[in-house]
This record gives C-alpha cells, sequence and structure tokens, in this order.
C-alpha cells in the first residue's frame, strides 16, 4: 500500500512541474512544539464558537521522496522524511434544555526522520520528533450563549538527535482556558503560573450556522483576533503581538486573511480564500508568507493550495510553511477529513453556514389515512338492481317518526 501511494504522489509532482524542496532547517524543528500547540488552540477556538454538537478532524501529511523535505545542518544536507500526524476529536451530551456538557482531545505528531513509515518512527540519524496531546472539558449555556472550557497540554519530545539538535526538555506541562460570551472570546496557556499565549477574539461576522443571518451587512464585519506570545529572544523573555484579520469578500464565499506582528517584523502573511459553498467543505486558496531571509520581494513565499474534502494539495502555502518546518518548493499532500455538526447540520472548520442537505420527512398517522378512506368510499358511487348509480351521503340524517305534515300558505286569511 505504502509503495502504492509512494507512485500517486510521485506523479503527482511530475505533473505539476515541482521541483524538489530547500532543505529544512534544524531551527524549524526545535520551534515545532509552540507552533503545534498555538495550532491545536486556535482549532479549539473555532469550535468553541458554536460549543456544542461534534467535531472530527484526522490528517496524514505525506512526503514521498527522501529528497523532498531534506534536512540542514551543520554537518550538511540529509536526505529523510518530513512529517505530520494529527486529529482532534469534540463531542458534547445535553444536561437539560440550556445545557451542554463537552469533552475534546488534540493530538499532533511532527517531524523528520531518516527513513520512510506510517506509524512508527525508526528514530535514525539526525531525527527530530516531538508531539503535542490536549485534552480538555467544556461548558456551554446556549440561553446566555456562553461556553467555558480548560484543560491541559502535554509537549513530549520522543527523540532529538545530539549531534544537530541542542539540548531540549523531553516533557513539559501545560494548562490552558477557553472563554467565550456570545462574539467575544478570551484563550490562554501557561506553564508554572506564567502566560505563554494570550488570546482576544471578537468574531464580529454573522454566521447564519449560529443564529445570526444568512445575508446582509452583517456577513461583512471582520473576525479579529489578537494573540500575546511569550518567547525567548538573546536568553531575555520577550513578547511580541500577532493580530490577524479575517474579511469576508463576497457571499461568505471569499474570504480575506491577513497577519502582522508587533512590535517588529510587520507584515506576516496573507492569503485569499475561497470556498464554493460557505459550509467550507472544499477550498482554494493563494498566499504570500514573509520568511525574515530576504531583502524586498524576495523575502516574499507565494503558494497556494487546493483543499478537496479528503485530501489537500499545497505548493509554497503559508500554511505548509508554518506547520511543516519552512517547507518550500515542493508539493506537500495531505489525506485528511474533518466535519463538524450542530442540531442535526454539518459543516467544515471555521463554517458560516452548514452543508446544503436535501430531507424528506413523512409521518405515518393510520387514525387519519381511516378518516379520509372513510370519506372517500361514502363518495364513491354505487349500481342499484336497475343499473342506476347511486351516491351515499357522507353523514346520517335523523327525522322523527309520525311527526304531523305542514301546510305552508303565506298568503293564508
Amino acid at each position: 500500500m505504502k509503495n502504492g501511494l509512494n507512485r500517486i504522489f510521485f506523479l503527482l509532482a511530475l505533473a505539476t512541474g515541482v521541483a524538489y524542496a530547500d532543505p529544512i532547517p534544524t531551527e524549524a524543528l526545535t520551534q515545532g512544539g509552540l507552533t503545534m500547540r498555538d495550532r491545536q488552540l486556535r482549532d479549539i477556538g473555532l469550535v468553541m464558537r458554536g460549543g456544542r454538537g461534534g467535531f472530527f478532524d484526522i490528517g496524514y501529511t505525506y512526503t514521498p521522496s527522501s529528497e523532498q523535505l531534506q534536512l540542514k545542518s551543520k554537518y550538511g544536507v540529509h536526505n529523510g522524511y518530513a512529517f505530520r500526524h494529527h486529529y482532534g476529536i469534540f463531542g458534547s451530551w445535553v444536561l437539560d434544555s440550556v445545557s451542554h456538557f463537552g469533552f475534546l482531545t488534540w493530538f499532533d505528531r511532527a517531524g523528520w526522520d531518516s527513513q520512510d513509515f506510517f506509524f512508527f518512527p525508526h528514530f535514525g540519524d539526525f531525527a527530530h520528533i516531538s508531539s503535542a496531546f490536549t485534552w480538555g472539558f467544556s461548558y456551554t449555556n446556549t440561553k446566555y450563549d456562553v461556553t467555558a472550557a480548560l484543560g491541559l497540554q502535554h509537549q513530549n519530545l520522543e527523540l532529538a538527535s545530539s549531534k544537530v539538535f541542542p539540548h531540549e526538555s523531553d516533557s513539559l506541562l501545560f494548562y490552558w482556558a477557553h472563554a467565550r460570551y456570545k462574539n467575544v472570546s478570551f484563550q490562554g496557556s501557561f506553564y508554572r503560573g506564567t502566560f505563554q499565549t494570550l488570546r482576544l477574539s471578537l468574531d464580529l461576522e454573522s454566521r447564519e450556522l449560529y443564529g445570526g443571518v444568512g445575508s446582509g451587512y452583517k456577513t461583512y464585519l471582520p473576525n479579529l483576533n489578537a494573540t500575546i506570545y511569550r518567547r525567548k529572544k538573546n536568553d531575555d523573555d520577550d513578547n511580541f503581538l500577532r493580530l490577524n484579520w479575517e474579511q469576508n469578500l463576497y457571499e461568505q464565499r471569499v474570504y480575506a486573511d491577513v497577519t502582522f506582528d508587533f512590535p517588529d517584523d510587520g507584515f506576516r502573511s496573507a492569503a485569499l480564500k475561497f470556498y464554493p459553498d460557505p459550509s467550507r467543505m472544499i477550498g482554494v486558496e493563494a498566499s504570500c508568507y514573509r520568511r525574515h531571509e530576504f531583502a524586498g520581494a524576495q523575502d516574499l513565499l507565494w503558494g497556494g493550495a487546493i483543499d478537496l474534502l479528503f485530501l489537500r494539495l499545497g505548493y509554497n502555502s503559508s500554511f505548509d510553511y508554518e506547520n511543516m518546518f519552512h517547507a518550500k518548493g515542493t508539493l506537500v499532500a495531505e489525506i485528511k477529513f474533518n466535519i463538524g455538526a450542530t442540531d442535526g447540520k454539518f459543516f467544515g472548520r471555521g463554517a458560516a453556514k452548514p452543508t446544503p442537505m436535501e430531507t424528506t420527512k413523512s409521518r405515518f398517522d393510520l387514525k387519519k389515512l381511516m378518516k379520509s378512506r372513510a370519506e372517500q368510499d361514502s363518495e364513491t358511487p354505487t349500481i342499484d338492481a336497475q343499473g342506476h348509480k347511486v351516491i351515499h351521503a357522507k353523514g346520517i340524517r335523523y327525522e322523527k317518526v309520525g311527526a304531523p305534515e305542514t301546510t305552508s300558505n303565506e298568503g293564508g286569511n
């Protein structure tokens, strides 16, 4: 099966005329833990926009060639395989007419290994493999449109070759919390009482999926979030702010997404996204990412992606650059599936409307059917002995027996 997948993706790479990527740096692997944890909390924030129903997400990013995403270290360039496996599950239960209790779990394993594998790494030379596991509980009150959630994040370093990677803690435990009231939410993660990320989100865009309007000016209000990150820079704590602006441009099918970093660095990335349907089950995007490696226009990485129901294909996309260790110059394919559900409505991650579905409801009412049949029978004509049609009356008329006859005499004396 693995050889068959190798051939399929190799043919896709040839068909698109894609060259092999530039080698990925070791620094991108050591910074992968923060990227995984932050991405998981962002996904959880999108799911908690409703706070009820369910969500399922699974994905396997696959690179078929050992020369496709090589590793660059102080010893040179090494052939190997970059990978990312992930899943996310959220489910809720109804406590009463307005209360919902939920449980969620997210998992990512990502890194680089010298040999190919499906589920179990080989832990070869120069390998770096880490994982992040997030879980927690949530409560939603639909009457007041409020949600609260909290839980733990476990970051684990499974292997880091001592030859090229600096020493890292093999296990870290983080706390996280999320609170939402209507269109405003606040989220934070903490390590030993010190914050790691603090995020404020304003989801101003009206979404029919969550009881908003389906058209009009309210659907063109922006979605904003500001995140403060705590990082180490030159052995000192250095916090920075990342601002993200998502804007509906046309009927909740075309969106612009722009990100800036403050106080330094400035513009980070921009993407133009098109969804044939607002349910976001399928999408196409073009993106631009600033790498901070070159001067001027050479520093901008242009690319895009096609997101189908079970397959995502990306080339130089901003998402792949940030989440696949600065992968660029090659086709990145992901076998995946994600879907959310609430009140019998299905949708993709971050959707404004549910997937359009044709439903037919039928109800069998025996009493009504028998009454209707009796009325039809009472009106059905029958043939008497002389061959004449006789129509039966619908009802029964009662008359008094022996009642005296009366004679009308309007002009009487």
